[in-house]
């Protein structure tokens, strides 16, 4: 896995690339600046992007353009997103073209070593990884939605669960069911949603982002 680190603080810049290749992973490049991190893109044509929101020079959304722009120019790019605390309108904004091969996690997740790895694999691998601390707020933020106020308590814990990314099996290792409890649930989330009653990983995606997109009605 070839990676590229785009983060202006030097400190966890230098720290994610420290951990990263104690985990024998391959730090190709580092990067302070959207530029710098595009020219990386471009020059080394890694695997995964780590990326900052915020970067110079304004410090507001240059990460979240530098990444849509490097996914333009590589397409198949994983990339995982990193902020200090939840931003809604750019979680929506990095998602709103698809959400293969994505991540968004608050920095302090880094420091769950475990956590933090399981994610950027899994985003590596094609799938998605959203902190659940920003999957709540967003639910919590959600618009009125008839389709998900028919669902139960036990629905939305699977629901909030599959918008980190989480298959069947982790999502009942979570709740501490079975997998066909989780099964049941996700087909009665289709159901109750209006989406066709099957596991396949669009309806998944459709799911989640209905939440999602309720969420940014809201901004």
């Amino acid at each position: 896995m070839r990676i590229v680190i785009a983060e202006d603080d030097a400190l966890l810049r230098e720290g994610l690339a420290l951990l990263l290749r104690a985990e024998s992973l391959d730090v190709v490049a580092t990067a302070e600046t959207p530029d710098a991190f595009l020219a990386a893109v471009d020059a080394h044509g890694p695997d995964v992007a780590i990326v900052d929101v915020r970067m110079p020079p304004t410090h507001t959304d240059e990460g979240i353009r530098a990444a849509v722009e490097a996914r333009s120019r590589r397409p198949g790019l994983a990339v995982l997103v990193l902020s200090a605390y939840v931003e809604q309108a750019f979680a929506t904004e990095l998602l709103a073209s698809g959400t293969a091969r994505l991540g968004y996690l608050l920095k302090e997740r880094v420091g769950r070593v475990e956590q933090f790895l399981d994610a950027l694999h899994r985003v590596a691998e094609g799938g998605t990884a959203i902190d659940p601390d920003v999957v709540a707020q967003l639910l919590t933020r959600s618009r009125p939605d008839r389709g998900l106020e028919r669902l139960t308590a036990r629905e939305r814990d699977v629901l909030a669960l599959m918008a980190e990314g989480l298959g069947n099996t982790a999502v009942a290792e979570r709740l501490v069911v079975t997998e066909g409890a989780v099964h049941k649930h996700i087909r009665s989330i289709f159901a109750k949603l209006d989406l066709a009653p099957d596991d396949r990983a669009d309806r998944r995606v459709a799911a989640v982002l209905r939440h999602l997109e309720s969420a940014r009605g809201l901004g």
